[in-house]
């Protein structure tokens, strides 16, 4: 199967691929190049005196992102999506342009929220386009190979981000970001339109409200989407407190942009050897084994740091983190295959729900978590294993009677 029939010609897989993975990466370097700059940010805006952790420079992204895909999603049900993904780059392009040049916490907050709020269109649209294109195992694949491509920015940018500072301070890592917004708004133009005129939705309420009601009604989709929420919740604990935990439980800081990135390493392998698997079990089977996998290893884990008093050796934290960083990612484009599957005329409002139980829930619940470590990784542990579990839950109850 190639692509399937929509609003112009049949593009290439890599085309595809290639284009989505790269408006993935300018989602994610917001978040991975701040991620080095946190020692500048703590400093400069004095977070410590606050009693804040430089996580909380994320959050606001994050529930940009969750709310911003509400709003892009129902916009490029109606508009189609080349349009709406070139408004939210000029969006994130001014949000990092407020933030770079931020002389506040608050002004900071702000310009992350409306950096968040653009990042929401790629967000959105990158599982729509795919969803326009692609269909079941197909999509599943070609979403495992853009994310694993995606996995280069982790891997890559907090690089990026270090040598950055070497010259000079965050505000230039963050000023990247327009550069990279300017690339992205080219190239979308070029790539042009997915979505068929026959499948665009009135910008009415009761079309609105019934293709969400549909969403939320629709047992696959809902509980789906419900399992991402939580695996979203597991990894976003990850990327709010690593820095932390590898700097101040472990006194490791400089070696914080190596284990960071090999996690990335971990992450696209594990997505990679998925792509294949799916294609011989099926998307629901390796879904489910990978959710077991995850809590197995949480178990295992937390059996070891309590063990060790809460802090067990680096090296076995870190084997617990790349498994369980492996496993919530590839649950991302499995989960979206399972929700969007049903979802063909109501694809861009499927794709915003589900992104904002990814990121505005799942951010929401990590921070509850990330508020908790201080001295061990036990809280790490037991919150990774607890959303774990019940995201299997939520994974099982949605394959019930299918």
């Amino acid at each position: 199967m190639s692509v399937r029939v929509g609003a112009t010609p049949a593009r290439s897989e890599v085309a595809v691929v290639a284009f989505l993975a790269f408006v993935s990466v300018l989602m994610a370097f917001g978040i991975d190049a701040a991620l080095p700059a946190f020692d500048e940010l703590r400093q400069d805006f004095g977070l410590d005196a606050r009693g804040l952790s430089p996580a909380i420079t994320g959050t606001p992204y994050f529930v940009g992102m969750a709310i911003g895909q509400l709003i892009f999603g129902v916009l490029a049900d109606r508009f189609g999506r080349r349009p709406i993904m070139m408004v939210g780059l000029s969006v994130y392009a001014l949000g990092a342009l407020g933030a770079a040049t931020a002389n506040g916490l608050g002004m900071l907050l702000v310009g992350r929220f409306i950096w968040g709020l653009g990042a929401a269109a790629p967000a959105v649209l990158r599982m729509a386009i795919a969803r326009d294109l692609y269909a079941g195992e197909r999509m599943a694949r070609v979403v495992s190979l853009v994310t694993a491509v995606f996995l280069i920015g982790p891997i890559v940018v907090p690089f990026i981000g270090e040598w950055i500072l070497l010259t000079g301070s965050w505000r230039a890592v963050f000023a990247v970001a327009i550069a990279l917004a300017a690339v992205a708004l080219a190239w979308a133009f070029a790539f042009g339109e997915t979505l068929a005129p026959e499948h665009r939705q009135p910008l009415r309420i009761r079309p609105i409200t019934r293709a969400f009601a549909a969403v939320v009604t629709t047992r696959v989709t809902l509980w789906a989407i419900i399992a991402q929420a939580f695996f979203g919740a597991a990894f976003f604990i990850w990327l709010g407190s690593a820095q932390p935990v590898i700097d101040r439980i472990y006194g490791r800081s400089s070696q914080f942009t190596l284990l960071f990135g090999l996690s990335g390493v971990g992450m696209a392998a594990a997505l990679l050897v998925n792509n294949r698997l799916i294609s011989r079990f099926g998307v629901r089977p390796m879904a489910v084994r990978a959710a077991w996998v995850f809590v197995l290893a949480g178990l295992a884990g937390l059996t070891v740091a309590i063990a060790w008093g809460g802090v067990p050796p680096l090296w076995a934290w870190f084997a617990w983190a790349l498994v369980a960083n492996a496993m919530s990612m590839i649950m991302t484009p499995m989960c979206a295959a399972i929700a969007l599957g049903p979802m063909a005329d109501q694809a861009g409002m499927a794709s915003a729900v589900l992104g904002l139980g990814q990121l505005g829930v799942g951010a929401l619940l990590a921070a509850l978590v990330d508020a908790r470590i201080g001295a061990t990784v036990t809280p790490m542990l037991v919150g990774a294993t607890v959303f774990g579990a019940a995201g299997l839950g939520a994974l099982l109850w949605s394959g019930r009677g299918s």
